[in-house]
C-alpha cells in the first residue's frame, strides 16, 4: 500500500521524501521496526518515541511520523518524514486505512462509564449471539472473535490493535463489535476516527484520578464525554447525576434509560429472585419495549446493565423474544458469576480486588439474606498495601467469615500479604481463618458449608493463572471447584477438619 493511501484522512506536512513510498505495516514499538514500515513516534507519559528515531533509521523504516519538525534534521533524506499535530491521532487514522476501515463494516457498540462496562459488553454479546449474530468483543477480559479468545494489555487497546482486531472480526464473519471504551482510551486517541453506531454511558464516579491517569475529576468526565461526539446514537443513564455534563456538546441522537423516571426505556417493579440456587433480578420495562424481564445475575445494578442491553439490541433490530431469552440465560465470567454446585448453598466467583468493588459485591449479596457470607480471597503482591488494608476492613465489616489465601503474590510471600490484610480486618473486628493453598481454601468452605451459606471467591474472576515467585501457573477458579467436587464424589477427599476462627 502506498503512503498516500493510508494518509488520506490525515492532516500532515511532508517534510521530506515521497508520498509514493510503499508501506507494509505501521509500528509504534521500536523493537518491531523493519524495512518498508511506518514508524510513528508516539509520545507517552513514560517514553517518547522521538528518542527511537536512530533505531528506525538503522532498521530501515521507510517513513517516520513525528510531532517535532526539528527531529527531521537527523533523518536521511531518502526516508519520508511526516509532521503531524498528534502522533497518537495519526496512528489511529493511519491504522484504520491500513486495515481498510474495518469499523465501517461492523455495527460498533462502545461503552464508557466507571462501573458495569465489562458485564454489559458480555450481556450484549450473549443476547446478540443467541439471536443468531456473530459478535466480536474488546475489553478488560481480553478480545473475543466469535469463540476465539486473544489477550489484550489494556481495556481499550492501542488504535493499531483495535483496527487489527476489527479486521480479524470482519474476516471471521462478525456482524457486530462491542467494546469497552475507557476514559484513558478516549484521552489517548485510541478510538480516534471511529464513529460508533451506538455509544453507551453507564455511570460516573470518582476513579482513575492520579498522575498517571486523570489529573482531576473534571478531566475524567470530559474524556468520557468524547464518546458522544463520535457516535451516531448515544444511550444514556439519566439516573446518574453526571449524565448532562457527560453529554454536553454531544453530536449524536440521544436515547435514555432509567430505573427511577420516564425514559425511552424505564424499569419498574424491581425485585430479587432466588430460583433453585440461582440469584438474580426481575423487573418490568416500559417505553420502546413493554414486557417483564429476568436476569440471573444478582444486584440492582444489573437491572441497569440489562436496560442497556435491551435498548441496544432493540435499536439494532433484535426481536423482543430473543432479547428476553438472552437476558434470562446470560452469565458473565468472573462478574458475580454463580457456579451451580448445590441447591443448599451458593458459590459465587467475582473479580473484585479493591475496596469499592468488594463492597459493591458483598452489599449486593447481603440483599439476598444469606445464612452466612463467607469470603475467600488474598491480595496481589508488589501492589499497594493500602488496597490490602481496605479489602480486610470491608470484608471484616460485611462478611461473617474471611478465609485468607493466595491470589497473585508475585514476588512477595503469601503470609506477608495476608498479614497486611489482617491489619484491615482488625479495624472492623473481622473473623478469619487462613489457608494458603487456594484450592484447599475452597475445599474447606465447600465441605463445611451450611444450608443458606454464600461462599464468595474474590479476586481471580476471569483470570486463568496465579503468579507465584514471578512464575505464572495455570489456575482457574471454576476448574478448582470442579476438582474438589470430583474428589468428594470419588471418595478421594473427605470433610476438611474445622479450623479455629480468629479475630484480629
Amino acid at each position: 500500500m502506498k503512503l498516500s493511501q493510508i494518509c488520506q484522512e490525515l492532516e500532515y506536512e511532508c517534510l521530506q521524501g515521497s508520498m509514493e513510498a510503499v508501506v507494509r505495516d505501521i509500528v509504534y514499538d521500536s523493537r518491531k521496526i523493519a524495512r518498508d514500515t511506518v514508524f510513528v513516534c508516539m509520545v507517552g507519559a513514560v517514553t517518547d518515541g522521538h528518542a527511537y528515531i536512530p533505531d528506525a533509521v538503522e532498521k530501515g523504516a521507510s517513513v517516520i511520523v513525528l510531532e517535532r519538525s526539528e527531529e527531521a534534521a537527523r533523518i536521511p533524506e531518502e526516508i519520508t518524514v511526516l509532521k503531524v499535530e498528534s502522533t497518537r491521532r495519526a496512528l489511529a487514522l493511519m491504522s484504520a486505512a491500513l486495515f481498510d476501515y474495518p469499523a465501517r463494516k461492523l455495527v460498533t457498540i462502545g461503552l464508557t462509564g466507571t462501573k458495569g462496562k465489562t458485564t454489559t459488553t458480555y450481556m450484549i454479546k450473549s443476547v446478540l449471539e443467541l439471536a443468531g449474530k456473530k459478535v466480536g468483543l474488546i475489553g478488560t477480559i481480553g478480545v473475543l472473535i466469535g469463540d476465539e479468545q486473544l489477550p489484550s494489555k489494556n481495556t481499550t487497546p492501542e488504535s493499531y490493535e483495535i483496527h487489527r482486531f476489527f479486521a480479524a472480526m470482519v474476516e471471521a464473519g462478525c456482524e457486530y463489535a462491542v467494546m469497552e471504551v475507557s476514559s484513558q482510551g478516549l484521552k489517548m486517541d485510541r478510538t480516534a476516527g471511529i464513529c460508533f453506531d451506538y455509544g453507551v454511558f453507564t455511570n460516573l464516579s470518582p476513579d482513575h484520578i492520579g498522575p498517571a491517569e486523570h489529573a482531576t475529576f473534571e478531566e475524567y468526565l470530559e474524556c468520557k464525554s468524547l464518546l458522544f461526539r463520535q457516535c451516531k446514537t448515544g444511550i444514556i443513564n439519566v439516573d446518574d447525576e453526571h449524565w448532562e455534563a457527560v453529554t454536553a456538546g454531544h453530536t449524536c441522537e440521544m436515547k435514555t434509560f432509567s430505573a427511577e423516571r420516564e425514559a425511552d426505556l424505564s424499569a419498574s417493579d424491581i425485585g430479587f429472585i432466588n430460583e433453585d440456587g440461582r440469584l438474580g433480578m426481575h423487573f418490568t420495562v416500559n417505553g420502546c419495549m413493554n414486557c417483564a424481564a429476568k436476569v440471573h445475575i444478582p444486584g440492582r445494578f444489573n437491572v441497569y446493565n440489562s436496560l442497556v442491553t435491551m435498548l441496544v439490541c432493540h435499536l439494532a433490530g433484535i426481536p423482543e423474544e430473543a432479547i428476553l431469552e438472552g437476558l434470562y440465560k446470560v452469565q458473565v465470567k468472573g462478574r458475580v458469576e454463580m457456579l451451580p454446585v448445590s441447591k443448599e448453598y451458593y458459590l459465587i466467583v467475582d473479580y473484585a480486588h479493591n475496596e469499592v468493588s468488594t463492597r459493591s459485591v458483598l452489599t449486593t449479596l447481603l440483599e439476598y439474606h444469606p445464612k452466612r457470607l463467607i469470603c475467600i480471597y488474598g491480595g496481589g503482591g508488589d501492589r499497594s498495601k493500602l488496597r490490602r488494608y481496605d479489602m480486610g476492613e470491608v470484608t471484616g465489616e460485611l462478611a461473617d467469615l474471611c478465609v485468607l489465601t493466595c491470589d497473585n503474590p508475585r514476588s512477595e510471600e503469601i503470609r506477608d500479604i495476608n498479614n497486611d490484610i489482617k491489619t484491615g480486618l482488625a479495624r472492623s473486628h473481622g473473623s478469619y481463618i487462613e489457608i494458603l493453598d487456594r484450592k484447599e481454601a475452597i475445599a474447606y468452605c465447600i465441605t463445611n458449608a451450611q444450608p443458606g451459606d454464600m461462599i464468595v471467591l474474590l479476586g481471580k474472576g476471569h483470570e486463568n493463572y496465579q503468579e507465584i515467585r514471578g512464575v505464572k501457573y495455570h489456575y482457574d477458579e471454576r476448574e478448582a471447584v470442579a476438582e474438589v467436587l470430583d474428589e468428594l464424589r470419588e471418595g478421594k477427599r473427605g470433610r476438611s477438619p474445622l479450623i479455629e476462627i480468629r479475630k484480629c
